[in-house]
């Protein structure tokens, strides 16, 4: 089975390979991830911001859910071109659940079942295909 000659395959693999030629295209990439684009969007939007679902109390160790939709107002699109692409749950500053959506076939909602020790903010987080992230928060009364 032949490819072509040598000189060919030279030649193509230094058009591939030529110096720069990937920089050009990262390069208009980079630039548009400035910092307004990755900064996390704490602002109300009702396609975008996270609403939970959870109750005010809970009992210290005691099991329960926490409903995160992504669309306070009303439900993010879930489109092959435009889709949430992660549902994340903090409690103050650390990370306890991560959910990944998939286009089309996912709802943007995500049921978590935690236990807490401890009161706190819950902080939901969604990253959107077309934006930064964005949040949502709910505190919570833990009780003995």
């Amino acid at each position: 089975m032949r490819y072509g000659t040598p000189s060919a395959i030279v030649a193509a693999a230094v058009l591939i390979l030529a110096p720069g030629a990937a920089r050009v295209g990262a390069q208009g990439q980079a630039e548009q991830f400035t910092p307004e684009y990755r900064e996390l969007r704490r602002s109300y939007d009702e396609k975008h911001t996270p609403k939970i679902e959870a109750p005010d109390s809970v009992k210290r160790g005691q099991w329960f859910e926490v409903t995160v939709t992504v669309g306070a107002g009303s439900a993010h699109p879930s489109l092959a071109e435009h889709f949430v692409r992660y549902i994340a749950l903090y409690k103050d500053g650390a990370e306890i659940a991560r959910v990944y959506l998939h286009p089309v076939f996912s709802y943007p909602k995500a049921v978590f079942t935690i236990a807490l020790d401890e009161g706190g903010t819950l902080r939901a987080v969604a990253e959107p295909t077309h934006s930064a992230a964005w949040e949502g928060s709910k505190k919570i009364t833990v009780t003995r």
